[in-house]
């Protein structure tokens, strides 16, 4: 979900929630503790030079279970956040603190709720670096049989 999304969906919304992709619910006495800007510059293992720039910011909670965030403390947060992200209007990246380390989530909107959603890796590559697309599935006997049938610069070992 880009930012501009983010601010409409809350704009139009006085209470607002996040759920985790297991189902389960971010409590609703949670806090915006960070917002801001990462700009990531980074080398592929096809040595391709790549750039990302996401908005990030951060949910937390404590012990302090009548602290119910607004929609309008929350756009008060993103507007004076406009001092760092300026205008640019980029994919959001959401962080929150799971049992032994910070979760990385992306975010999407369903049945009236804000949705973090699963983040996976990949390779960028992938034509450059030999992975193949499937699982090479060969019996143990016929993989023997394939090996001794190698030529030498055939590309098979």
């Amino acid at each position: 979900m880009k930012l501009s999304q983010f601010k409409n969906l809350l704009e139009n919304s006085e209470n607002f929630s996040f759920q985790l992709p297991s189902g389960t619910r971010v409590p609703k006495h949670f806090h915006i503790t960070e917002m801001g800007m990462i700009t990531k510059h980074f080398i592929d293992c096809g040595i391709s030079f790549h750039q990302e720039k996401k908005v990030t910011f951060q949910l937390w909670y404590a012990n302090d279970l009548d602290h119910v965030l607004s929609s309008d403390v929350a756009l008060k947060i993103i507007d004076a956040s406009d001092k760092i992200i300026g205008n640019e209007d980029l994919e959001i990246e959401v962080e929150y603190q799971m049992e032994e380390t910070i979760g990385k989530f992306g975010l999407d909107f369903a049945n009236g709720n804000f949705q973090l959603t699963k983040k996976e890796t990949t390779c960028l590559a992938i034509d450059s670096c030999g992975i193949p697309n499937e699982k090479l599935k060969v019996n143990i006997g016929e993989w023997k049989e394939k090996m001794t049938s190698c030529a030498p610069n055939s590309g098979c070992c």
